[in-house]
């Protein structure tokens, strides 16, 4: 049976900057990121990304620019992320399960690659996030940004992405 990481993008991948990231010079990798997908990747999770782009549904920019974006994430990390969903919904042109805290992304994660739920883990730095894992029985780990600090659905609350991956791999 296979498991996986779901990683939001931004706060997790990318730095937080508290507007929409989809410009190349916006674009920051927070250190410890890349090796943090690379321990979980070498533990034998599938990492897969889950982001709300409301952006692109407000028209502030396109699908494409999400595609180059995580294009750079997997050029400076030798490819370690499996797949990516993202959802291009905002609550003023559509309502949509997909949207986080919907679980529709997690759920065709986990069909896509076979896994069960409980052996599955999700890295967010809102509570929509941890709000979608846990929703469906995925455990998340909130790693705060300039969104909430904490959540009460969340197993627990990481420094970092890094301190984030070494508590999945110490409680799996």
């Amino acid at each position: 049976m296979n498991k996986i990481v779901f990683l939001d993008r931004d706060g997790i991948l990318n730095e937080e900057i508290g507007d929409y990231v989809f410009r190349l010079e916006e674009w920051r990798i927070p250190e410890g990121s890349i090796k943090a997908c690379w321990k979980l990747k070498n533990a034998g999770y599938k990492l897969v990304v889950v982001t709300n782009q409301g952006g692109i549904g407000k028209g502030l920019y396109t699908a494409e620019a999400v595609k180059l974006l995580h294009q750079k994430f997997q050029e400076a990390s030798n490819n370690v992320l499996d797949h990516l969903y993202y959802a291009p919904y905002t609550d003023v042109t559509s309502k949509s399960l997909m949207k986080k805290p919907g679980s529709l992304m997690l759920e065709r994660g986990l069909a896509k690659y076979n896994a069960k739920p409980e052996n599955c883990w999700l890295l967010g730095d809102a509570g929509r996030d941890i709000e979608a894992a846990q929703s469906i029985g995925v455990k998340a780990i909130l790693v705060p940004t300039l969104k909430e600090t904490h959540h009460p659905l969340a197993e627990t609350v990481a420094s970092s992405v890094l301190e984030a991956a070494e508590y999945i791999l110490a409680n799996s």
